[in-house]
């Protein structure tokens, strides 16, 4: 019989690999769409409507394109609507931030040593955030705003910047980062449902009931596409993030986050003026490395959380239950003697500066907030240590399995999966 703490684990990897999955498709036809409407030209005998055309080779053969910008004289049979790429990425994406920081948010969402909050306020503002984020963007985009795109999106910036530092003020760092990342993808997938889609929609109906299309409706979906674009490549950062601590779980991770969203602008004005055929912005590269540069240098500030602070904090109840669980004594010395070198706030292993994945192991608190991840790494399987450097011994891993398993079994819907 399947342990809910190993089903858990899988359900999660596999909405993650959906997740992956969809956005490889929503990015790849966004970016291939982008550098074809940049790339269009404009030859003698188009057709009555037609912008531009652009010929192509791929597999094997020839594609003919051609773009309208408002629609064809006469509306084809087949139309091919590119949506779903874009919405099964968000509901995958929010799936696993369910599944990861709602249902793992004791050991995720919140920091307490930032915010004094239960997990239910974590998960209100965490949810709630996202819908905000959205209102207040699509009203800056619907005001006066919308004619000076440039100002607007120098707004849309600074939007996002007051969002990673208001993130940072309450959850974990890697929570605060996986958080900006969907707030942002929110926007974009918004975007997509709310106002590009409609507005296609309106110009199909018109064209079909005999009407000229208005190509306000165009234009309203060229601006949001055009956000979405330089959204793309930091959003995929913010994604990525929590796999590296020296992004995540230092002081200035938030401002780390401003420069991601700025390299992601130097990048694809880049590329979008190498396929416009305007030019070749070099420069951009040379901005590029020194944001970088500024990224790697905030990175060496403090981690968040001192020892004296994770110390003083109370022992949650969960964390009070593992501690007391048959076997914890043996599992907290095979914890400090085989992890604790790297899985701390000054690691002393060489060639580690950071704990990996910022977690630490070095007090009770630490390791029976993390029972799951010791049980699930290095218990039941092999990954940790990586390689296993420290020579964990196959009779300390029965241990480590025997004591989660008996602590899990007492509670195991609200403990096996946190």
């Amino acid at each position: 019989m399947f342990e809910l703490a190993i089903i858990w684990d899988w359900l999660g990897f596999a909405v993650r690999w959906l997740h992956v999955i969809t956005a490889i498709a929503w990015i790849g036809s966004s970016f291939y769409f982008v550098a074809l409407d940049l790339g269009l030209r404009k030859v003698p005998h188009l057709p009555v409507g037609a912008h531009g055309e652009e010929w192509q080779v791929h597999g094997g053969g020839f594609y003919h394109i051609q773009k309208y910008l408002v629609a064809p004289e006469n509306m084809p049979d087949h139309l091919v609507w590119f949506k779903w790429e874009s919405y099964a990425t968000w509901l995958s994406g929010a799936a696993l931030l369910m599944i990861v920081y709602w249902v793992g948010g004791e050991l995720y969402l919140i920091d307490q040593s930032k915010a004094d909050l239960a997990l239910w306020q974590g998960i209100l503002i965490s949810a709630g955030s996202l819908t905000i984020g959205w209102l207040v963007y699509d009203f800056l985009c619907k005001s006066g705003l919308g004619e000076k795109p440039t100002f607007l999106m120098v707004l849309l910036f600074v939007l996002l910047v007051a969002m990673a530092y208001g993130y940072n003020q309450i959850f974990t760092g890697r929570a605060a980062l996986l958080h900006l990342g969907a707030f942002t993808a929110t926007i974009m997938t918004a975007n997509v449902f709310f106002i590009i889609m409609p507005n296609q929609r309106i110009v199909v109906k018109d064209l079909q009931e005999g009407r000229t299309p208005d190509p306000k409706y165009g234009k309203i979906a060229k601006l949001r596409s055009t956000h979405n674009n330089y959204l793309t490549l930091p959003v995929l950062f913010l994604m990525l993030s929590n796999h590296y601590p020296l992004a995540f779980a230092t002081e200035y991770n938030w401002l780390i986050a401003a420069l991601v969203f700025l390299m992601g602008v130097t990048i694809r004005h880049y590329f979008n003026s190498l396929h416009a055929r305007s030019g070749n912005p070099t420069w951009t590269w040379a901005v590029t490395v020194i944001l970088f540069i500024c990224v790697m240098w905030l990175s060496t500030a403090p981690i968040f959380n001192t020892l004296e602070e994770a110390d003083a904090r109370p022992m949650t109840e969960t964390e009070q239950h593992f501690a007391s669980a048959e076997g914890y004594t043996d599992v907290e010395n095979i914890v400090l003697g085989r992890c604790s070198m790297c899985h701390s706030r000054e690691p002393f292993y060489e060639g580690i500066h950071r704990a990996p994945k910022g977690l630490m192991l070095e007090t009770t608190g630490d390791i029976t907030r993390a029972a799951r991840q010791v049980y699930l790494q290095a218990g039941v399987s092999h990954a940790m240590p990586p390689a296993n450097v420290t020579f964990m011994e196959e009779a300390e891993r029965v241990k480590i399995a025997n004591w989660y398993r008996a602590a899990a079994e007492d509670a195991p819907l609200q403990l096996a999966t946190n």
